[in-house]
């Protein structure tokens, strides 16, 4: 089926919607931060700037009108016009988060945002006025290469300041697909003007090379015009061109009203070429200049732009050439390194690589099997060619999963949009730090997770968080700071959400529990055990309803959420200090590295991220804790001991563990675990096969997964697994004897 380059080229377009939006967040949390330079403020202008332009050119009104008034105001902050301070900012960042809804409405054919037009005009109040008429966007041409095309502003009254600007093209702006014609049609569009071409530089067709630029224009115009608006004319393709503007005035204007023509002419030996083709709009043909009366003054050139994103309507899957530029192939301007090319991809086509290199790790799992049940020598050609196609199997594998994985990046600003909201709502001066942005997690992991974070971060805000006269008073500034971050931890991807309030009340959280009837008044709990309670269905400390909580439903959901993903969420608490809440998630939902072991006759695997070390078991080890339970002395420490048959339900806690091998595992926390299996077969690359959809959460079972004898295994989640375990080892009879 043949698929429309108009829509492949707009669903590109709102591909790089994205990529600004978030380069614009990183350069105003700059700005927040204390950054005030001027490439700081040229990637946010620019940002919107591209946005504007690219919107044009499809016809999204909406969201050209939002980002022109937007643009109108960075534009007197990159002047020096305008001074930052924080309720600027604070607009600036609602600006930013409307000018993305607005994005995301014309991309799903949407209503625009409501409440956009408020922020707008709070916005230009910092100016003292409006932001003038709308830019008109307009599409002259289409270009296979380079997608050029043409924005110009409505004609304005000729006044008497005439711009002079030669414009002299090298031969980049030609192969990048952009077009002449079309900047000096928008050029016309600035104001009256008249353009002349030199042909000096035309040699004779002995020595002409076709793929050479020969020619120059200078055009003069007059009227209400900027050094500002010429240059903007030129924007994607200043660095392919020569560009010199100058300045003078005249006592009367040019007599052409915004027409734009070239002459006929001709050299000996060459028939005369047509002119080019004109815009109907366009059709007075062009007059000779007046000169100015004045000394034409050359003015000096603009600062470079700090940063030039990408163009916002590059082809699709289309691989940027080497040489290309910001918005039109242009070369870039210093020698930097070149950005790598990339290629969009259907998140379906990954998704079954994916699938098609786990049932490859299973074949090559049941290959290894049959292999070694023949009984082939270590050092034959089968077991030779065996091991490299292992090696190349693992090689395959984990450059399937760096395709899936993702920064947290766009997922920890859509969360700093939720403090500003949330922190409004409830009156409160709220800060949000992010670290470790780069962490990189599975695409799917990273889309199921925002929800959980939403409720998190909301809770932190509204329960987490004082408000500021009680900050002051506690010594604390007024400001209140939440911290995001992410980092990589023993195989797994820990996510943490840290605010500096008041710790959880625990008090107030027993008595909720009693009166709710979650637990008995006569309870003896420990400060954890009752920092869990939080998570508990219909559980709530909100003292009235509120648009952000209140309701009992959060936490409950959250646990859950995290459940679902093979993770699990953990609390720790000081009062007056703050409250931590950590997610602990797999890297992957796809593959993994475990031990299989042998439990009562039973084949498990436990993941390998999650073993320190193993270690075989003597009397002297062992010692017992009250009447049911074991713990073993481990390198000056003691660690409490688990039976992995008898807290599966596969058999009754044995007599003896003297001779028994432990596996000794790690949390999150750092507390450790010895459980005890009866055997250790192998080590091997399993493939998750989940369990959530069809037996929901089993206590203990991360998932299952195929061994290559075709036999069904469960993948254990340790630290779950002692979470909920009995810590029984010791049976009735045995602890009797004892």
């Amino acid at each position: 089926m043949a698929t429309d380059p108009m829509a492949e080229i707009r669903a590109s377009f709102f591909v790089e919607c994205e990529e600004l939006l978030e380069s614009l967040q990183d350069a105003l949390s700059d700005m927040e931060e204390g950054n005030h330079d001027n490439e700081t403020i040229n990637i946010v202008f620019r940002a919107v700037h591209s946005i504007k332009g690219g919107a044009g050119a499809f016809g999204l009104d909406a969201l050209v009108g939002f980002a022109h008034r937007y643009e109108t105001v960075l534009d007197e902050l990159r002047s020096g016009r305008m001074t930052i301070t924080p309720e600027a900012m604070k607009l600036f960042f609602q600006a930013a988060d409307f000018l993305q809804d607005h994005v995301r409405a014309a991309r799903d054919a949407a209503p625009p945002p409501d409440g956009s037009e408020d922020c707008l005009v709070a916005l230009e109040a910092l100016i003292g006025g409006g932001a003038g008429p709308v830019v008109e966007e307009e599409v002259t041409d289409f270009q296979p290469m380079g997608l050029a095309f043409d924005f110009g502003t409505v004609e304005e009254t000729p006044t008497t300041p005439v711009w002079t600007v030669r414009f002299r093209p090298a031969a980049a702006l030609f192969s990048s697909g952009n077009e002449p014609l079309h900047l000096l049609r928008a050029l016309g569009k600035l104001g009256s003007c008249t353009t002349r071409c030199d042909l000096t530089r035309l040699p004779t067709l002995e020595s002409l090379d076709p793929e050479g630029s020969w020619l120059e224009w200078t055009v003069e115009i007059a009227g209400d015009v900027t050094d500002f608006d010429i240059r903007e004319v030129f924007d994607f393709v200043e660095d392919v061109c020569e560009i010199e503007i100058t300045q003078g005035t005249a006592e009367t204007a040019p007599s052409d009203a915004g027409g734009l023509s070239l002459p006929d002419f001709g050299l000996p030996g060459l028939p005369d070429l047509p002119p080019l083709a004109q815009d109907p709009e366009d059709p007075v043909p062009l007059a000779p200049a007046p000169a100015p009366r004045a000394e034409i003054v050359p003015m000096p050139k603009t600062e470079p732009r700090a940063e030039v994103p990408p163009p916002p309507f590059a082809a699709a899957d289309q691989p940027t050439a080497p040489a290309a530029g910001p918005a039109g192939g242009a070369a870039p301007r210093e020698a930097a390194s070149e950005p790598s090319a990339t290629v969009r991809v259907d998140l379906d086509r990954i998704d079954r690589l994916v699938n098609l290199v786990g049932e490859l790790v299973i074949n090559q799992a049941m290959l290894a099997q049959s292999v070694a049940e023949a009984g082939l020598p270590p050092n034959s050609a089968v077991m030779t060619g065996l091991e490299a196609f292992m090696m190349l199997t693992r090689d395959i594998q984990d450059s399937v999963m760096m395709i899936r994985a993702q920064p947290v990046k766009p997922l920890f600003q859509r969360m700093a949009r939720i403090v500003r909201e949330a922190s409004g709502a409830v009156g409160k001066e709220v800060r949000l730090r992010t670290e470790g942005e780069a962490t990189e997690v599975d695409k799917t992991v990273i889309e199921r997770l925002a929800d959980p974070l939403t409720h998190m971060i909301r809770n932190a805000v509204d329960h987490g968080l004082e408000r500021p006269d009680k900050r002051r008073a506690a010594g604390k500034t007024a400001e209140g700071v939440i911290t995001l971050s992410a980092q990589h931890r023993s195989g797994r991807v820990v996510i943490e959400v840290a605010d500096d309030g008041a710790g959880i009340n625990r008090p107030k959280v027993r008595e909720i529990a009693i009166s709710k009837g979650l637990i008995p008044p006569d309870a003896q709990l420990s400060d954890s055990e009752i920092d869990n309670l939080l998570f508990l269905p219909g559980f709530s400390t909100a003292d009235q309803v509120s648009a952000l909580s209140g309701r009992g439903v959060g936490m409950d959901v959250v646990r859950q959420a995290i459940q679902s993903l093979g993770g699990r969420i953990t609390i720790h608490s000081e009062p007056g200090k703050g409250t931590r809440f950590s997610i602990s998630l797999p890297l992957t939902l796809a593959v993994l590295d475990g031990m299989v072991v042998n439990v009562a006759g039973e084949t498990l695997v436990v993941p390998l991220s999650a073993i320190l070390e193993t270690a075989t078991l003597t009397d002297e080890d062992i010692r017992a804790l009250g009447p049911n339970t074991n713990v073993i002395h481990v390198r000056g420490a003691f660690v409490p001991l688990y039976d992995l048959g008898a807290e599966l339900g596969y058999r009754a806690p044995k007599s003896s563990y003297a001779g028994g091998i432990v596996l000794l595992t790690a949390q999150e926390n750092g507390t450790r675990s010895a459980l005890v299996v009866d055997s250790i077969l192998e080590q091997r690359q399993v493939v998750i096969k989940g369990l959530q959809r069809s037996y929901g959460h089993i206590p203990g079972v991360a998932a299952a997964t195929i061994l290559g004898d075709g036999q069904i295994a469960l993948i254990l989640d340790p630290p779950d697994l002692v979470q909920n375990a009995s810590g029984r080892t010791r049976s009735p009879a045995f602890a009797l004897a004892g």
